[in-house]
């Protein structure tokens, strides 16, 4: 499904009848327009996440991550985070009493 539009001076576009019926879309109906990748993604404000999961395809790794591994990453990442907090932390503690930086 596809077919080609015009975009007018105002930066309107018409979405043809065909795709408009193929979605169900109603006159009225409010989209969240972005650029992804080069491309202009217009999403429907009415359709769920479900409907627009996996619009973007698959990540660079070519699968798909389980929660597990999302989980994992995360804490990791909140590991990393609060490292470098006490890092920079102790670095405004430090070099004001000694002159000298620390790494």
């Amino acid at each position: 499904m596809g077919a080609i539009t015009t975009m007018t001076s105002k930066g309107q576009l018409t979405i043809p009848k065909e795709v408009r019926d193929a979605l169900n879309l109603p006159a009225g109906t409010k989209f969240h327009v972005t650029a992804i990748n080069g491309r202009v993604v217009a999403v429907p404000k009415n359709k769920s996440v479900a409907d627009i999961a996996g619009m973007l395809g698959l990540p660079p790794s070519g699968r798909v991550p389980t929660m597990a591994e999302l989980r994992e990453e995360y804490a990791q990442d909140l590991v990393d985070d609060d490292d470098r907090i006490k890092r920079e932390w102790h670095q405004q503690q430090v070099a004001p009493v000694t002159g000298f930086e620390t790494e």
